[in-house]
């Protein structure tokens, strides 16, 4: 079981500054503050390790002996080391705090651009595998997928550690995503050590250790952030299809409770060499029940022609009429591109809430008539009372998926934006410069 934590003060043997260390006899490098001295913890003397020149001195975010609850646990940042790699000649830096509990050990915190992961060693080893043709690990049945790998530098160092390094010594760094996951491997000569991070909102890091002021604000987009439309995603298609579901079985509901009643059918034919009145009237038909649409429908024997035919739609007893007209055209043939067609032989018209009643149609045919050819046609009427309509339901369903498919395509722009930083988009885009 762990111990109380022993704490020792004691002095810089480079440049005389008091040192604290706080993870007793965890620590083994300790570096001074005042003359960034790296220096042997395990050493009685304190014997130096490095003495470095730093580009600048960079101030944690967070105080060294600040303590903070996350996690259920209290922690101390004993330790901050600054870390970089280049990119296409371009160096990119993070900050990595080392924090301690005295019965938990140690995690740690990283920043880079406002974003925060808490991270903690791995005891078992992720297993190898790929994912979309990526490299990647697989870890307590989650898989993340390689998104960057690169050359990582020490180059700031404060507090104390508990292991030895030198600044400027780099380790191979490879980093696998599954957001808001994501583990990363270090690869040394002699070892490979894998850790967990844990994607952190800036305002949760500065709650837990009561900083003061706002949090650096996060800029970009980063490896393992979770996307803010991912979850959406999910529930708002979840929605929609509970609602396109329910839209189905109305528009099922509504169209078992149609009649479909035919009230009436009649086969005619039509020629441009009739002389005289072409337009007719049909028999008298009874059209039943509420008022309801009432459908016309046209079948023909077009070949290569048109036809037009005005209806009106006549109520025998008041004589009220409701005109409506169809033009049908169909054309075939074949070119050098193969056969095609154009329009089609039959059509049909749905005259809306009609009263019931005793109705006949009144029928004007027509057809081209002007090259001097003999046209004709024959064609078939039927007349169905209450037949389903749909396109409202249809139009309905189409808004509903909106929504989703909105969500999807900013989900779907965020994940691309993050991939545009990974290694893969870097090496792609130095093999099309290589060509």
């Amino acid at each position: 079981m762990s111990t109380a934590p022993q704490v020792r003060s004691l002095n810089c043997t480079n440049c005389g500054a008091p040192l604290t260390i706080r993870a007793g006899g965890h620590t083994l490098t300790v570096v001074c503050a005042r003359c960034l001295t790296l220096l042997d913890a395990r050493d009685p003397a304190l014997g130096v390790l490095q003495t470095f020149q730093a580009r600048q001195i960079v101030q944690p975010l967070i105080p060294l002996g600040t303590r903070g609850e996350l996690r259920g646990a209290t922690w101390e940042v004993i330790g901050f080391q600054v870390r970089e790699i280049v990119v296409e000649s371009v160096p990119y830096s993070w900050s990595e705090y080392l924090l301690y509990n005295p019965f938990k050990g140690f995690r740690y915190l990283t920043e880079y651009d406002g974003h925060w992961n808490f991270v903690a060693t791995l005891r078992a080893l992720p297993e190898e595998t790929t994912a979309r043709g990526r490299q990647a690990v697989r870890y307590q049945g989650q898989t993340y997928a390689c998104f960057q790998s690169a050359s990582a530098r020490t180059v700031f160092v404060l507090g104390e550690f508990p292991w030895q390094f030198r600044v400027g010594e780099a380790v191979y760094v490879a980093d696998y995503i599954a957001p808001p996951r994501a583990i990363s491997a270090e690869r040394t000569q002699n070892e490979v050590a894998w850790s967990l991070g844990e994607y952190l909102p800036g305002g949760e890091v500065w709650k837990a250790f009561k900083l003061p002021g706002a949090c650096p604000p996060a800029r970009g987009i980063y490896s393992n952030q979770p996307s803010p439309h991912g979850p959406n995603t999910r529930s708002v298609w979840t929605v929609c299809l509970a609602l396109v579901a329910l839209l189905a079985a109305m528009m099922f509901l509504f169209s078992v409770g149609t009649r479909q009643e035919e009230v009436f059918q009649s086969s005619y034919t039509f020629s441009t060499a009739m002389k005289g009145e072409t337009s007719f009237v049909t028999p008298v038909f009874e059209l039943k029940g509420r008022p309801s649409n009432v459908e016309v429908k046209v079948d023909t024997d077009l070949e290569n022609d048109w036809a037009y035919l005005s209806f009106t739609l006549i109520n025998e007893q008041s004589g009220e009429g409701f005109d409506f007209s169809r033009e049908i055209s169909y054309y075939h043939g074949v070119d050098s591109d193969g056969s095609w067609s154009e329009g089609g032989r039959d059509d049909r018209v749905l005259v809306p809430s009609i009263p019931a009643g005793r109705y006949y149609l009144r029928v004007e045919p027509d057809m081209n008539d002007q090259d001097g050819a003999t046209h004709s046609v024959r064609y078939q009427l039927r007349v169905r009372r209450d037949v389903p309509y749909n396109p409202f339901f249809w139009i309905a369903g189409l808004l509903l998926l909106v929504p989703p498919i909105f969500v999807s395509l900013r989900a779907a722009g965020f994940e691309k934006a993050r991939w545009q930083e990974s290694s893969y988009v870097s090496e792609s885009k130095s093999d099309g410069e290589d060509e």
